[in-house]
């Protein structure tokens, strides 16, 4: 019984994490480095801290982002043409920087 427990546990946290990096995908973050992302997060958390207003703006954005990929799965049109624009972007800016994906 533990033992289904913990598995059950596991397959809740492996959800989670796929999920959580979704949204890096989503926001067409995929191809930066770790450590930028979590930079980020850290700097919105600290941001966040007490302010009100710029949680309503972020969570609105956030919901219109969602709402606008429901609507184009309904259409059946692709969530996502820009995910190869934003991978090349990424993949210029990096080789500018005398980096390559493999530093990621």
């Amino acid at each position: 019984m533990m033992q289904l427990a913990r598995t059950d546990d596991r397959k809740k946290d492996t959800r989670e994490k796929i999920q959580l990096g979704g949204l890096i995908a989503k926001a067409g973050l995929r191809y930066e480095k770790r450590a930028l992302l979590l930079g980020l997060l850290l700097e919105a958390k600290r941001k966040l801290a007490g302010n009100a207003p710029e949680r309503a703006r972020l969570l609105a954005i956030g919901e219109e982002a969602f709402r606008h990929d429901a609507q184009e799965a309904d259409f059946g049109v692709d969530a996502h043409p820009a995910d190869d624009h934003d991978r090349l972007d990424a993949d210029r800016d990096r080789a500018a920087d005398g980096r390559s994906r493999d530093d990621i």
